[in-house]
């Protein structure tokens, strides 16, 4: 195992100090649920911004965590490409706060604060079922292959499979850890391994592998097998609590923790019961890492931190080591969410904004939309191409929102290039 220690590259953050501003509380408005109307052109552009801001380091927290104070502007290629976005939905249910959220098969999932899972349909966004169950808190949710994971405030993850048998319907299937093993595990004196002992944070899913991992405030990520759903492994991951989990196609799984580390594991067949080993540690300067995001291919790994920045690490396609690329400056709170989609990256912040940024060819990251309509925290986004149907073949990308004041607001995003081919620009 090894700590990776890089030059900082020219747009590296400085390493900062934080000042905390005494607590309070935010009172969110609340409204009836509204359909906007079309696209509109938008500047995206925002302006010349200097703040100062307080931190707070939990993510599950109503107090707005805070950057060190920045000064800053956007770069110049934004006068290259033409940006054109607007929110086509924005729904306010009854849950109050909209935690978590999925996108899958033309479906979208949505978690909140209650015990009620939304099924919304694409692409006319209507809501057309519910997952219900007696837990609260829809904390985490990963769909694939028609199967959905909800991981629950109750540290257990609900599993259901989805059928289309004329109309959509979803049938519960597990409930991990299962009933039955963790009360032989109790008596056994092992119940601490076959459970998380703090809420889960995230699900990521190996499906080449049979795999599905959960990290947890418990400060371990646990290695369940999907086939018969029995906890086969538990990483001590960090030693503060872990907040973020993704793993790549190749198997290999990233944590990011308070600990303000991003951790790479890889799996060795050979190690006998604990066959997850660390490769390399990626400090975070500084600041806890609370959401992570990785591309496609598994170039770049991206982590929203505390402080306002989103930290991207570089792998080499032939070496296969990662080192520091430089962060996205913009957000003025802490970044909370994390989605990638192509040459693409959407970022969702305790500021109440979420920011769409294209990686170009020569791997800097320009910030092309700035969307703003939430008056809470953004707790989650998903990103997906066209208007999220299987039949729609329309470039673009939509963007879904969720967010602490109880809104769930879907955004449609088109870029064209004024000197460069349009299709190379569209989500």
């Amino acid at each position: 195992m090894e700590t990776a220690s890089f030059p900082d590259p020219p747009n590296s953050p400085p390493n900062v100090s934080f000042a905390l501003r005494g607590p309070h509380t935010n009172k969110f408005l609340r409204s009836i649920s509204t359909k906007e109307p079309p696209l509109t052109e938008a500047p995206c552009t925002p302006p010349h911004l200097t703040t100062s801001l307080s931190v707070n380091l939990h993510s599950y927290s109503h107090s707005q965590p805070s950057t060190p104070r920045l000064s800053f502007t956007l770069s110049n290629k934004l006068d290259d490409l033409h940006t054109t976005y607007g929110c086509i939905c924005s729904v306010l249910k009854k849950d109050c706060e909209i935690i978590s959220v999925a996108a899958s098969g033309g479906l979208v999932y949505t978690g909140t604060q209650g015990n009620t899972i939304r099924i919304w349909k694409l692409p006319e966004f209507t809501e057309c079922g519910q997952l219900k169950t007696k837990a609260c808190m829809v904390v985490a949710l990963e769909v694939l292959n028609d199967i959905i994971y909800a991981a629950y405030s109750d540290c257990k993850i609900r599993v259901w499979k989805r059928t289309w048998e004329g109309v959509i319907k979803h049938r519960r299937i597990a409930t991990i850890p299962k009933t039955g093993s963790y009360v032989r595990s109790y008596f056994a004196g092992k119940d601490k391994m076959m459970r998380h002992v703090g809420p889960i944070s995230s699900l990521a899913i190996n499906l080449s592998e049979d795999i599905l991992y959960s990290a947890s405030l418990d400060k371990t990520v646990k290695v369940w097998r999907i086939s018969d759903f029995k906890c086969i492994e538990t990483i001590q991951a960090h030693p503060e609590p872990v907040n973020a989990i993704v793993v790549a196609d190749d198997g290999v799984l990233y944590t990011a923790s308070d600990d303000a580390t991003v951790k790479v594991w890889r799996r060795n067949f050979c190690s006998g019961s604990r066959p997850h080993s660390l490769t390399v540690t990626l400090p975070a300067k500084y600041s806890p890492v609370k959401t992570l995001a990785l591309t496609l291919d598994g170039g770049v790994l991206y982590g929203g931190c505390t402080d306002g920045y989103v930290h991207y690490w570089l792998k080499g396609w032939f070496s296969g080591q990662v080192q520091y690329g430089g962060a996205l400056l913009g957000h003025t709170h802490a970044v909370m969410c994390l989605a990638s989609m192509a040459n693409y990256v959407v970022s969702g912040s305790a500021d109440s904004t979420s920011r769409v940024w294209i990686k170009e060819q020569d791997g800097q990251h320009t910030c092309i939309a700035v969307l703003q309509g939430h008056i809470g925290p953004i707790r989650c986004v998903a990103a997906f191409h066209g208007q999220g149907s299987e039949e729609s073949a329309e470039e673009g990308c939509t963007i879904c929102t969720g967010s602490l004041d109880g809104v769930l607001e879907v955004w449609r995003v088109r870029i064209t290039s004024q000197i460069r081919d349009s299709s190379q620009y569209s989500c």
